[in-house]
């Protein structure tokens, strides 16, 4: 088995999943093309998208694979076994759909997407797990691992039945560090047992941790560091050991730039770091917002045509304004689609919600909106 090369240069990862959008909500692979060079220039390798992207895999052909030596950076993306009228045939076919899409003749690291209680049946009914060895003998692939959203029973589970598995791809952040839905702090010290090392997703917890609520801004304007509310929840998992690479979903040239001036020669957090955070883990224990991160998995199958996320952010955003406002902007979201008074309670939504969230119960909390 090849080893996993670590860059040691820069621990930031470029994710793929919110790349900037034009109007007409197709990617903007300009802008993504300039945001990769400045990502390469500084020193990043690692590019991480996957099948279930939409437009993703296409863009980041335009975007890198045409534009750059193979050799001067890696590639992932995954394989998704879930979903709508989802097959063996389908899933064991996804590595070609990608290649084709991609160009980039073979993917230096391979996973199977979003492994959690509702789906990792799948990945063992469909052969999944010999797929990815297959894959590596045949060179389409060079590391194989997966992601995962569930509990540290099952974690341990899955590297116990599979101890071929080269790394781990994990969500961690401040805010999820003890979240006993997300278990960010057990599951890196299972994989560290277990020699693996993690790929971290959602640092900055789909965009929260990059714009949180006022009491943690309040706490980290206090530090006058000048320095990005992402920058702290950044350099907070970068800070941990058994790290391959930090993925951040990085939406444009702006947050590239801000993401490089403190990844590049990124500095451990020290001990007075470390309390500021514990206090902002603090403030967000306190908070009553849906921490949604608008991963859309839910949406993708619901019978209803509901928007959840958009319903749970002007949920969210209903503090501090105005009635009519949220109103106004509950209409809007809703304007075409199914309203949270629409829910039939078939469960879809929470069978593969990455967060684990009551999302039954709290549509039910957002018919006050209607």
């Amino acid at each position: 088995m090849s080893e996993i090369v670590f860059n040691k240069n820069m621990k930031l990862g470029f994710g793929l999943m919110r790349l900037p959008r034009l109007e007409d909500g197709t990617i903007d692979v300009e802008q993504t093309a300039v945001m990769c060079d400045k990502f390469l220039e500084a020193g990043g390798t690692y590019f991480d998208t996957a099948y279930a992207y939409p437009g993703s895999e296409e863009a980041i052909r335009k975007a890198l694979v045409e534009r750059h030596p193979r050799d001067s950076y890696t590639l992932a993306t995954k394989l998704m076994a879930f979903g709508d009228n989802m097959t063996e045939e389908i899933a064991r076919n996804e590595i070609y759909t990608s290649l084709e899409r991609t160009g980039a003749g073979y993917f230096d690291f391979y996973l199977l997407h979003a492994l959690q209680r509702a789906n990792y049946k799948n990945y063992e009914k469909y052969g999944l797990w010999d797929l990815v060895k297959e894959l590596k003998e045949k060179g389409l692939i060079k590391h194989y691992g997966f992601s995962f959203h569930a509990d540290p029973d099952l974690l341990e589970e899955l590297l116990n039945d599979h101890p071929d598995v080269e790394f781990v791809q994990l969500q961690v952040n401040y805010a999820d560090w003890e979240n006993p839905g997300v278990n960010s702090r057990r599951n890196m010290e299972i994989c560290k047992a277990h020699g693996k090392p993690v790929t971290i997703m959602e640092p900055v917890k789909g965009g929260i941790l990059a714009d949180p609520i006022d009491s943690v801004k309040e706490i980290f304007d206090r530090e006058g560091t000048g320095m990005s509310y992402a920058s702290w929840a950044l350099r907070f998992v970068a800070s941990k050991d058994n790290i391959l690479t930090v993925l951040s979903g990085m939406s444009n040239i702006a947050q590239m730039e801000d993401n490089l001036s403190f990844m590049k020669n990124m500095k451990p957090l020290d001990e007075h770091e470390e309390e500021v955070i514990r206090k902002a883990q603090d403030a967000l224990d306190k908070d009553q917002s849906i921490p949604c991160t608008a991963c859309r998995y839910c949406t993708k199958g619901c019978p209803m045509n509901i928007p959840i996320p958009d319903i749970f952010a002007v949920e969210n955003r209903k503090k501090g304004s105005p009635e009519f406002r949220t109103k106004r902007e509950y209409t809007i979201v809703t304007t075409g689609k199914g309203r949270a008074s629409d829910c039939i309670q078939c469960g879809q939504c929470e069978g593969v919600c990455p967060q684990h969230l009551p999302i039954i119960s709290l549509l039910e909390q957002c018919r006050e909106l209607e």
